[in-house]
């Protein structure tokens, strides 16, 4: 779960400094008023013998052959040595009811996050391809109001601890393991999204993810054409070419630099125009896409996808779902 707290290591190094320097402080106390202390075996008391006095007392040993003879040594043990004391136990003592306070709570997190999350998004690895994908959903009112319903699983320590950072929820292994999809919660997730950097890796995911919820909807990414069909034959509902596709925009930019711009301005869910898609409204049934306020680009009827000019879709009916090009700001209609 995501945790914005300082680094375990410097809090162990702070505490370390604190106990050390209880211990120097009473090592020195002791060592100031030497005389006042008398040891076992007659000798007289060094630095060393001062520090050996002080690990003793502030850790509750007392094995007793070195102890205080003068009143003032022994007030001085009753108002600092013992405080001392108190504050050596509380750091040694509180480091260790904390390291099990906090695994406690954090399980309990995970407890209650998977007992109430449903619906959400599981995205498989968080290079560039991940990354612009979450940046997407969070442009998405509903996600970026819960950023917790979007999980992140991937290998690498230094992806997830910037996932967490924006308020994802992150969970460390490999994803073509069933184990680590099922911490995923992706039984009770609508949507998975693979984006590694292995074709063969995102086939094992797919078919990993499609045996264990058969009914999610799944997206994934691939380097070359040839994998495709091996990415829908393992069960994924999309199947994106990246390479392909960059590179088809490098060609359409070489001659029209401009119809670019358009389609970076609709990929970017931030600003300008962007892809959306909803329901016909009651007031949109039986007319035509085409003379429609919105600039429509398909119409989803069955689960299948149609043009707007084609024959079955020239009449709009109830159930339909319009792919349109909305203006971010914009509400949209219905």
């Amino acid at each position: 779960m995501p945790d914005r707290r300082i680094g375990p290591l410097v809090a162990l190094v702070r505490r370390a400094m604190v106990a050390l320097g209880a211990l120097v402080a009473a090592g020195l106390l002791v060592y100031v008023q030497r005389d006042a202390y008398r040891d076992s075996n007659g000798t007289p008391l060094g630095f060393v013998d001062a520090l050996y006095y002080a690990t003793v007392s502030l850790s509750t040993t007392g094995y007793g052959d070195i102890v205080p003879v003068t009143e003032s040594a022994r007030l001085w043990t009753i108002l600092v040595i013992t405080p001392l004391r108190v504050l050596f136990l509380i750091v040694l003592v509180g480091t260790t009811v904390e390291l099990l306070t906090e695994r406690s709570r954090q399980a309990f997190r995970v407890r209650s996050w998977r007992s109430r999350v449903r619906d959400h998004v599981v995205v498989v690895g968080f290079g560039t391809k991940g990354k612009a994908a979450v940046d997407t959903l969070l442009g998405d009112s509903d996600f970026a109001a819960v950023p917790e319903r979007i999980v992140v699983v991937d290998t690498d320590r230094g992806r997830l601890d910037a996932a967490s950072a924006m308020g994802l929820v992150t969970v460390r292994g490999d994803a073509t393991q069933s184990s680590v999809l099922r911490t995923a919660g992706l039984v009770h997730a609508s949507s998975l999204v693979v984006a590694v950097n292995r074709d063969d890796t995102a086939v094992l995911v797919t078919l990993t993810a499609r045996e264990l919820a058969p009914r999610i909807t799944i997206t994934a990414a691939v380097r070359e054409t040839e994998n495709v069909h091996l990415l829908r034959q393992s069960g994924a509902d999309s199947v994106v070419v990246s390479a392909e596709t960059a590179g088809r925009l490098l060609g359409v930019a070489t001659t029209t630099p401009n119809v670019v711009a358009v389609v970076e301005d609709l990929l970017t869910p931030d600003a300008g125009m962007s892809l959306s898609e909803r329901e016909v409204t009651e007031s949109e049934i039986g007319g035509s896409p085409r003379h429609l306020r919105d600039i429509v680009l398909a119409v989803v009827r069955a689960g299948q996808v149609h043009q707007i000019d084609a024959p079955a879709v020239d009449a709009l009916e109830r159930g339909d779902r319009l792919l349109f090009v909305k203006r971010v700001g914009s509400p949209s209609p219905g």
